[in-house]
């Protein structure tokens, strides 16, 4: 094996989801070249994975498809591939592995698939399991196809020298600091501002632990909503790249948050999680560690990964404060 490229263009949780399966192809082939390509959007989670060669960036953002496809093609025809492996599963990552001119181009089964157009572009499509299955041994089972071993889950990511962004939190108490994130990329993952703040509270009042919410683009209102619904219990995070966010979760205590990029980066460096889950199956996209808790109404969710709610009674408008404050303390083991 010589060369081979990973296409996962986004998002933050999803490419987080697929570095286990790096770590693996890298033991199976040491000196072979990986390659991975992502959107522009997502470019900086990477620089945090020194297991890759090259980091090849998609234009996504004022730049027309077909400039987009042209610059790419160019990019990848310098290399060649002797694989191209699609976890993503969409069409325009199927296109984009097509495009590498790898001879092989690997990727999910059709009823695997999020858009089962992308299959028609794959030389080899791949069964990982049942529809529960956790999104990371999902996508371990394409290194698995290449002979790796995908008995263990590890994530091969580097964090820079140095300490976090000030925060403010840190030093206010000496039992440390909690992170709020009450982002999501779907509304429908999106626990109302207000019951955040009614747990920042709790966390002052009952562990005696500060509050820090974090917030991604177009997130700071709501994030600006939890904080002055707290009444001083907690505090907004600066803005910060993916780098310094990965610090920050890293210095944390625990991370409450749903279906979203930091509670998986959180996850994946080892700070305790409670996740929060509604249309998303937390047996397939939540938290690995045994130790970690969710909070899950998916068994009674009518809009199941539906990016909006469609019926009168939202699943994660049944999900109480005290609910959550249960499953804090226990994973504080308070």
């Amino acid at each position: 094996m010589r060369a081979m490229l990973i296409v996962r263009l986004g998002a933050l949780g999803d490419i987080i989801h697929a570095l286990p399966m790096v770590a693996a192809l890298r033991d199976r082939f040491p000196e072979a070249v990986i390659d991975w390509v992502v959107d522009e959007r997502h470019r900086d989670v990477l620089d945090l994975v020194p297991m890759l060669n090259h980091r090849i960036v998609l234009r996504t953002q004022s730049v027309p498809l077909v400039t987009r496809l042209r610059e790419l093609r160019r990019v990848l025809t310098r290399q060649r591939y002797d694989i191209a492996i699609d976890p993503q599963g969409l069409l325009k990552s199927a296109v984009v592995a097509r495009l590498s001119g790898a001879r092989r181009v690997l990727g999910f089964a059709f009823p695997h698939l999020r858009e089962r157009s992308a299959g028609v572009f794959y030389t080899e499509r791949h069964d990982p399991g049942n529809a529960s299955t956790h999104v990371i041994h999902k996508n371990l089972a394409l290194a698995g196809a290449l002979g790796s071993d995908v008995s263990r889950v590890r994530f091969p990511l580097e964090l820079p020298p140095g300490g976090p962004v000030h925060t403010g939190a840190g030093g206010a108490t000496d039992q440390g600091f909690v992170l709020l994130n009450p982002g999501a990329g779907w509304p429908n993952k999106q626990w109302p501002a207000g019951r955040f703040s009614a747990v920042a509270r709790w966390l002052r009042d009952t562990p005696g632990l500060r509050s820090v919410v974090t917030w991604g683009p177009g997130d700071e209102d709501l994030a600006r909503a939890v904080v002055d619904g707290a009444g001083g219990a907690a505090e907004l995070s600066p803005p910060t790249t993916i780098p310094e966010l990965a610090g920050v979760v890293r210095s944390a205590r625990l991370v409450v948050a749903g279906d979203t990029g930091p509670a998986h980066l959180a996850a994946a460096l080892g700070t305790p999680v409670v996740g929060l889950y509604g249309p998303t199956d937390p047996a397939r996209n939540g938290p690995w560690s045994p130790h970690d808790v969710t909070v899950s109404r998916f068994s009674r969710c009518q809009c199941r990964y539906r990016r909006r709610c469609r019926v009168s009674t939202w699943c994660l408008g049944r999900l109480a404060v005290d609910d959550v404050t249960a499953a804090i303390a226990e994973r504080l083991g308070t």
